[in-house]
């Protein structure tokens, strides 16, 4: 259950390994598995753990109310699945969360992680910072929903992507993942693709793209 990587996990920055390892051995209840294309959390279940995931990455996505598939973001290990949502009023899983290759989830009763927050400060900042940085990035999500034109929401992801001194950068999403993300059609975002690269403001070789005219895709 423990491993080197379980130290970077932001709930634990700046705590000691050891620390963290008397936590985990005395707090975990339940240690599950996941296979790729699996669900660990659906849309609607209730929230009674802390879900840690230790191991691999889950994909997150909603059903809008119009019935269309929505990707909220890639959780890489290790990291805890919908911590703002633990102690909400109405503590249910925003989203359907599925393996993307072989998944660990921990599984930390809320009671005994609320105590253990009580008894270490640390782990409490870093438990408030956690969600107040899922807050800004929720924030950007709903503003590059709110943007009518497809153009406008991939050059707000290329922009957000890059910088004026690395100007390119690796797409982990393939198209039809990247067309969920920003919850349109497959054709429709390589329509728009196509288009960028022929006004000469990207190229895309492979996977890997590459901004020509950032001034462009700012005015975009």
């Amino acid at each position: 259950m423990y491993n080197s990587n379980i130290s970077h996990c932001p709930l634990f920055i700046g705590i000691d390994d050891e620390v963290i390892k008397d936590f985990l051995s005395r707090a975990v209840s339940e240690i599950r598995t996941f296979h790729k294309g699996e669900h660990v959390v659906r849309q609607g279940d209730p929230i009674t753990f802390l879900n840690l995931l230790v191991e691999g990455i889950v994909r997150t996505e909603m059903i809008t109310a119009e019935g269309n598939l929505v990707e909220i973001e890639f959780i890489e290990a290790v990291r805890p699945l919908a911590p703002a949502f633990i102690f909400s009023d109405r503590h249910r899983f925003p989203v359907d969360a599925i393996a993307m290759d072989k998944s660990v989830v921990c599984m930390i009763p809320k009671s005994i992680f609320l105590k253990e927050m009580m008894m270490n400060e640390t782990l409490l900042r870093n438990f408030l910072r956690l969600n107040s940085n899922m807050t800004v990035f929720l924030s950007g999500k709903v503003q590059m929903l709110s943007i009518k034109s497809l153009r406008a929401k991939l050059s707000l992801y290329i922009l957000e992507n890059t910088t004026s001194d690395q100007n390119s950068f690796f797409l982990k999403r393939t198209q039809t993942q990247l067309a969920e993300y920003f919850g349109v059609q497959r054709p429709s975002l390589a329509r728009t693709i196509g288009e960028m690269i022929n006004d000469g403001v990207i190229s895309l070789y492979k996977r890997e793209l590459t901004v020509l005219n950032r001034k462009k895709l700012e005015h975009y």
